[in-house]
């Protein structure tokens, strides 16, 4: 049944790259939020730089990126996004063995608004040619 897997695949994919701009944000938003509350304040250090929710968030990130990237490639035959997204992928993954502060703030914004990128491309039907 190739035609209902298309079919399937094509309803899917692109609520999973919006759920995937969704976390992109949640993330960029929780790294602002730790420098902001634990660096400027002085509070929130015990939660927001709890390294089990850098790893929770990077599994997430992998695997909704890696699924919605890989399937939006197959389905308009572009590998731009995917490119774009590992990308992002590889810089949060970076942030997570940098020691926390700016550089992992750093890495995992970056790396943030690359997948975050690369959703948007697969929602609008973009390609891109890109390298890291």
């Amino acid at each position: 049944m190739p035609g209902a897997f298309t079919s399937i695949r094509s309803k899917i994919a692109p609520r999973l790259d919006r759920f995937g701009v969704l976390l992109s944000g949640l993330c960029a938003v929780h790294c602002f939020a730790g420098i902001f509350l634990v660096s400027i304040l002085g509070i929130g250090g015990g939660a927001l730089a709890n390294p089990e929710i850098h790893r929770i968030g990077l599994g997430l990130a992998v695997l909704i990126g890696g699924v919605t990237l890989g399937l939006n490639a197959l389905r308009h035959g572009r590998a731009g996004p995917l490119v774009i997204g590992g990308c992002g992928l590889g810089l949060m993954t970076l942030g997570l063995f940098a020691p926390h502060g700016l550089a992992e703030a750093a890495l995992t914004i970056s790396g943030v608004a690359l997948v975050a990128t690369a959703h948007v491309r697969n929602i609008r039907g973009q390609g891109l040619h890109a390298s890291c």
